[in-house]
């Protein structure tokens, strides 16, 4: 398809037959006088007055427990840049369809004018009560660190920036499964990741609970290698100096055996990876256009496992693997955040169910006659129907042995064995 015909049929998707992707639905019987009683005045008192008693029945007798908010100032839309927060609109509600779809949670998309720090923060803090989470999207770097690490202290419903953590979850997931197929592992694996945003920082941050080691770690910047001797790293990007030689991609690639790409396209020649150890781990997530492309990473080295952003390569590193099934998770423990635990057990989620044998529908959605755990499958695909019965349960459990959710491990999930169902309790 040209890109003529995308847009054209990207502009048609998005307007006919009625303009965006969204609707409300009423979920209660409103058909008689009785009911407009009782959904409004007078019987909404009485649900009101609960509530004011006890916050937590806002759970019992709203929305608000299957109610997330996806919030953007529209300061790093897709890889477009600051568009502003009108603009950010379709990719909002395209994150609100996903999580329905694939989660059945409900969303308000939600573009906030307020490109400064605070004014953002204290706008999503005022309006927080609505819901019962929070994805922050499409934000720059820095200030995504700030607003987040803030919103996470300040508010008691998870706060999850997706394009850090949902990134993060993801690549670890089909990284721990890459390095077993290697024959390598994470705590001695060479790691490069070229681009120091959100999603560069939060993946090496998992990558480092998961086991790997600093002094095997570099990262690039526009500037070349982070390096101990700068003097011009904002604290995000300091963590990860160290005092090393090294300045250029080059110079980082030589030996490497892993290469996470999170920054822009054709940035990575076939020369780099000609540089890296023997059966190397290529991630070029730059999207739609990667770092470098398969083919022409394959033309130089045979050996190599290598996942992209894109649908029509394997392994497509996609987030919504992650987000809708992790707020279903913590929304049915009525979580107060999403911390490193339930991260983790997404991952160790996700890796464990690219080892089992494919269902036969997914074949069939991916039009493909076999699908199995190897370098060309290392990551689940996005219409696996097996994802909402495996991470949700996980999240939950994290949450509930984490001591983050309200309420215990829900009936309704998998059961667990006697030693999990005591510590669930």
């Amino acid at each position: 398809m040209s890109k003529q015909d995308l847009a054209r049929q990207a502009l048609d998707y998005h307007a006919k037959p009625r303009p965006g992707k969204l609707s409300i639905a009423v979920t209660k019987p409103f058909t008689t006088s009785e009911e407009l009683s009782l959904a409004y005045t007078p019987g909404v008192a009485v649900p009101v007055k609960a509530i004011a008693a006890n916050p937590d029945d806002a759970f019992l007798y709203t929305s608000k427990g299957n109610l997330v908010a996806v919030i953007t100032n529209g300061t790093a839309v897709l890889g477009l840049g600051n568009t502003g927060p009108l603009s950010s609109k379709p990719v909002m509600e395209g994150k609100a369809v996903l999580f329905k779809k694939f989660a059945d949670v409900d969303v308000f998309d939600i573009e906030v004018d307020a490109p400064d720090t605070q004014d953002f923060i204290d706008t999503v803090a005022r309006i927080s009560p609505t819901f019962g989470g929070i994805n922050l999207e499409d934000i720059g770097a820095p200030h995504c660190f700030e607003i987040e690490q803030t919103l996470v202290e300040r508010l008691d419903i998870p706060v999850f920036h997706d394009d850090q953590h949902g990134t993060a979850i993801i690549v670890a997931a089909g990284l721990l499964n890459a390095l077993e197929l290697q024959g390598k592992t994470m705590e001695d694996a060479r790691i490069v990741c070229l681009g120091a945003g959100a999603a560069g920082i939060a993946s090496l941050k998992l990558c480092q609970a998961l086991g790997a080691r600093l002094e095997n770690i570099y990262v690039l910047d526009r500037k070349g290698v982070i390096h101990s001797g700068r003097d011009d790293l904002p604290d995000y990007k300091a963590q990860f100096a160290t005092a090393t030689d090294k300045r250029t991609l080059e110079d980082a690639m030589n030996g490497a055996d892993v290469f996470i790409g999170v920054s822009g396209p054709d940035l990575v020649g076939k020369e780099h990876i000609a540089l890296m150890a023997d059966k190397p781990i290529v991630f070029a997530l730059s999207n739609p256009d990667p770092e470098i492309l398969p083919e022409d990473a394959m033309a130089v080295r045979d050996d190599l496992i290598m996942a992209t952003g894109r649908s029509d390569y394997p392994n497509q590193v996609n987030n919504v693997l992650g987000f809708p099934y992790i707020f279903r998770g913590a929304l049915d423990v009525r979580a107060r955040r999403i911390n490193q635990e339930m991260h983790l057990a997404a991952v160790h989620a996700l890796r464990e169910l690219a080892r089992e044998p494919v269902p036969q529908s997914v074949l069939e959605a991916y039009d493909v006659q076999d699908m199995s755990f190897g370098p060309d499958y290392i990551i689940p695909k996005p219409f696996d129907p097996r994802l909402i019965d495996r991470i949700p349960p996980a999240v939950a459990m994290a949450a509930v042995e984490s001591g983050v959710s309200r309420t215990g491990y829900p009936k309704h999930y998998p059961k667990l064995d006697d030693e999990k169902a005591a510590a669930a309790s």
